[in-house]
């Protein structure tokens, strides 16, 4: 549990630097962001990806 909740704060860091520095917008590292849970494996991933997925299935209008 400690790697995965580590790595999930590392992806929220890294969001976070890259708007600070203005390199991608608040949605695209709001993406990155949620990946983390995702790559980590955390309790959150099921409903992250369940998230992601909508949101794709919208924008494609599928």
């Amino acid at each position: 549990m400690i790697v995965t909740v580590t790595a999930t704060t590392l992806l929220a860091v890294i969001a976070a630097i890259l708007i600070r520095s203005r390199r991608v917008s608040l949605p695209t590292a709001l993406v990155l962001w949620l990946s983390g849970f995702t790559l980590a494996s955390t309790g959150l991933a099921g409903p992250v990806n369940d998230f992601l997925n909508s949101v794709i299935r919208l924008v494609s209008g599928h």
